[in-house]
This record gives C-alpha cells, structure tokens and sequence, in this order.
C-alpha cells in the first residue's frame, strides 16, 4: 500500500480487506456482490452495502487517471499493478451487469516457515525436509495446482533455501515473486515481459546475465514450455507453476500447451530427463479443521531409465480419507543429488524399501 500510484487512490471501504494479511482477493460483481478468499477461509460472500458501482467506478476512473490511461467504452479493460496489488477492472459497456473487479493481494513476504507447514498440516516433516534437499541439489522443481492452491507461495519459500551466492532471475508477466524485495541483498534481477519483451527474449538476454536459478512465474503458453526447457537444456536450474490436477501430470500438461506437432515421445523424454522433480498443491475447505486447507498431495520424480523410457516414480501421494503412501526415490535422483553433492541414504524415508527405478 506504500506504491507511489496506488497511494493517491481512496480504497474507502475497501481498505479493511487490504490491511487484512490474512485476504489474498477481493472480487466485485453483479451490481454489488462482494466476495473475498482468505488463507483460512477459502472464498466467502460479505454483505457490503457501501462497496457499490458508483464506488467502485469512482476507484477505476481515479485509478485510469493516476496511471495516465483511460477506460471507457472505447477502452473497457484497466490493468493497475504496484508491489504488492493488482488490479483489473472491467467497464459496464461489456460487462453488462455492472462494472467487475479484482484486487489481488502480492505482499512482498514469504508467508511459509517451517514450523507452519507442518503445524497446519501442509506437508510431513519428511516431504519438507526432502523437498529443501532437492533444492540444495539443484533439481528442477515444478509446482502444480489449481488457482488459489498456492503454488506461488510454495515457490517463494523454496526459493528462500537457495544459497546466498546463487544468482536468481525471476521471469513474469505479472509480478507475484518479489524475491528482491525479500532479499535486497542477493543477486537478484525481476525481469516482467510484457508486448514488447517476450519469454523468449527476456530468456536470451538472462542466460547471459550468468543465473543459477531462473524462476519462471507460471508456465501457461507455448512459449512459456519452451523458455523452460531451453532453460534446464543449457544447465540452468528452474523454479515453476503450472496449472495440473497431480505432479504426475505435468509432462503432459506442458505438452498440450504446445502449439506445434512435436513428437509426443521425444518431448516426453526431455522433461523427464531434465525436471527432476513435480509438486501438486490442494486447497480445499477441511471439515475437520473447520478452515481453508493448502497441503501437498503428490510429489514425483521424473525420470529416464536405461532403456530411454520416460517414467514416473510417485514419492508421496496423500488421499482425501487423511492415509498417504511413501516411496523411496530412485537410484537415478540419487544419483542426479550425489554428484551436487547432496548425498541421500537408498532408504530416504526409512520404510524399509528400497527402490532403484524401473528397468522395464
């Protein structure tokens, strides 16, 4: 709330829900309906009387005239983003039951520790200590889930156990890392594409900026599959997100984002051989807890076996009825820690199993 620009807007009762750490969005719709996500809530209706079309048309026209845009019917979509909000406006001239907005909430702050993931059941100490091991041995994790699940944030805290002298560039087209502004001190470059700087520009010009880590905001689009692979092909290490319904799924999640008839087979096989590792988030409402859950359902290694099989080994799937199961990762992950200098005993979770990998 400290940006420059947003700082000349009066967010009248609006305010509340911004200075409230614990509401992530706020959404207005339908001539008057409020609806807001929260950490602990999920998302939930309030009756605001006060928060009506005439304040929130005042809001985007003060908001279109700090930025030097317009919005009228001429120019019916108004994007405002500052260090921690981003807002989207939508005129009454297309949205035909009165003006629609959203604010979202990107705080420069990692809302993960330890001791809440575990505490609020996020994850296992196992898994968590596990997924920082295979940051430490510079695997190339993604992160799947559905919007609102929390990948972004999972990222973030990820990100935090990178090492200190690890160069990062953090590659957006909507600012939700703020990984400089967290570690002022670090070697970091925030790099925001936009019409002019693609993905695909913005990642030449990065491998020449010399990063250990590039840290990719979301991948949605072809462009963004192929600055991932070109990313992890040339020895770089990424960090990422991507919209799928389990971490198994996400090699081919990323390849029916592409736009070309590339052959399934060898696309298959160079994700798995170069992205170690895939995450899948849940959020959902417990009964059990009575609030808004975030917690790791799958985790999974990808990778290739000798016979150049792409194959899948799923460490760690949860289920809904709260029983999960554990497997050992693979000699090859291993294998991929032990020459990072990452060394991991065969029986990783001490289940007493021990499993090398499929050779079939």
């Amino acid at each position: 709330m400290n940006d420059a620009v947003f700082s000349q807007l009066d967010f009248g009762p609006l305010k509340e829900f911004l200075e409230n750490d614990d509401i992530t969005d706020v959404s207005y719709s339908n001539g008057g309906q409020v609806w807001l996500k929260s950490l602990t809530k999920g998302i939930y209706q309030v009756d605001r009387p006060d928060i009506n079309n005439a304040m929130m048309e005042k809001l985007a026209f003060q908001c279109s005239n700090v930025m030097g845009k317009t919005f009228n019917m001429a120019s019916p979509f108004l994007d405002a983003e500052s260090a921690e909000l981003r807002m989207n406006f939508i005129h009454d001239s297309i949205s035909t039951n009165g003006i629609a907005c959203v604010i979202r909430k990107t705080p420069a702050k990692i809302r993960l520790n330890k001791d809440k993931l575990i505490n609020e059941r996020y994850t296992t100490i196992e898994i968590h200590d596990f997924l920082l091991k295979c940051v430490e041995g510079h695997c190339n994790i993604i992160v799947s889930g559905e919007t609102g699940s929390g990948k972004t944030e999972l990222v973030k805290y990820l990100a935090s156990y990178t090492k200190e002298n690890e160069k990062i560039i953090t590659i957006e087209d909507t600012l939700e890392l703020h990984l400089d502004k967290i570690f002022p001190h670090r070697d970091i470059v925030a790099v925001k594409t936009n019409n002019i700087a693609s993905y695909s520009d913005v990642l030449v010009s990065c491998m020449r900026q010399n990063p250990k880590w590039i840290l990719l905001s979301e991948v949605r689009s072809a462009e963004a599959v192929l600055a991932v692979r070109n990313s992890i092909s040339s020895g770089h290490n990424i960090l990422s997100t991507i919209h799928s319904d389990k971490a198994s799924a996400i090699p081919l999640r990323m390849y029916s984002l592409m736009e070309s008839s590339q052959d399934l087979d060898q696309f298959l096989s160079s994700i798995h051989r170069y992205v170690q590792i895939g995450v899948y988030v849940k959020g959902y409402f417990s009964k059990e807890l009575n609030r808004f859950q975030r917690e790791i359902f799958e985790v999974c290694e990808f990778y290739v076996n000798e016979k150049n099989k792409p194959k899948c080994n799923i460490i760690y799937k949860k289920f809904m009825n709260g029983q999960f199961q554990l497997q050992n990762p693979t000699k090859y992950l291993l294998e991929y820690l032990s020459i990072q200098g990452v060394q991991l005993p065969e029986d990783t979770f001490r289940i007493g199993s021990i499993n090398k990998g499929e050779e079939d």
